[in-house]
């Protein structure tokens, strides 16, 4: 039998549900709506990786770098150090500043591929994590690309021992169109949903898709908490023939 090697998710509960974690080499598309939950599980995973390999390159383009290390600071992970160790690149897309060197100025996947590599250098050799939080902002005006940018990202990087998360969400408007687009290139989906059951917001994940792994199949209730991030609850209970994830009839139902 041929042994996969896998990398941890940095949550040991998802870890169990994915026959000990994602198979190394991977891009994995974590997708959702905004608010699921995806960029603290982009943290879990690049902590993970600064414990582990020690090289992980962390791009944010939704937020700024120092957001991303206070975020991470709530959930008990030192990511400022990290960055000063040289176990931790995080390329900011929001600063846009020629004085940065790890700013990118122009929001193309040509200019983030050629940050990452150099990011990559300066790490050093073996393999690393990638985290992209959110490859969304890569095709904000023109959706429809959204699949070639992904494959473009996949292809360039795949000779570079990159294990990638990359995050994915989309707008109402755009919704029935183009969907995700990653999710046709990824070796891997986790998505993320959220619903209101009883009066409450209830956080929900679901594995969709990951090759070479005996994953598990129900949606499960995840919940974010402070010093400890986020955490894997029980499988969600579900009304007959309701989707895990609010549509535009199920958002109609409950008020929105």
């Amino acid at each position: 039998m041929i042994q996969v090697k896998r990398v941890s998710t940095g949550i040991r509960s998802l870890d169990k549900l994915l026959a000990g974690g994602v198979p190394e080499g991977f891009m994995v598309a974590a997708v959702g709506e905004p608010g699921t939950g995806k960029t603290v599980f982009s943290i879990h995973f690049a902590a993970q990786g600064v414990r582990e390999e020690g090289r992980v390159i962390y791009v944010t383009t939704e937020e700024s770098r120092e957001s991303i290390i206070r975020q991470a600071a709530m959930f008990g992970f030192d990511f400022k150090s990290a960055v000063r160790d040289r176990r931790m690149v995080i390329i900011d897309a929001l600063m846009r500043s020629g004085d940065d060197p790890w700013s990118l100025n122009d929001l193309t996947v040509e200019a983030l591929v050629e940050k990452v590599i150099e990011a990559k250098k300066y790490l050093g050799y073996g393999g690393a994590r990638l985290v992209i939080d959110s490859m969304s902002a890569f095709w904000l005006d023109k959706p429809a690309m959204a699949r070639k940018y992904s494959y473009q990202l996949k292809r360039t990087l795949y000779k570079w021992g990159f294990t990638i998360l990359a995050t994915s969400q989309y707008a109402i408007t755009t919704e029935k169109g183009f969907g995700f687009g990653i999710e046709h290139v990824a070796d891997g989906i986790i998505r993320f949903s959220r619903r209101v059951w009883n009066w409450r917001l209830q956080r929900m994940l679901l594995i969709e898709k990951m090759r070479q792994t005996p994953h598990d199949l129900r949606v499960w209730l995840i919940d974010i908490r402070d010093r400890q991030g986020l955490v894997l609850l029980r499988p969600a209970e579900m009304t007959r023939g309701e989707l895990y994830y609010p549509g535009e009839k199920q958002r109609e139902k409950e008020g929105f």
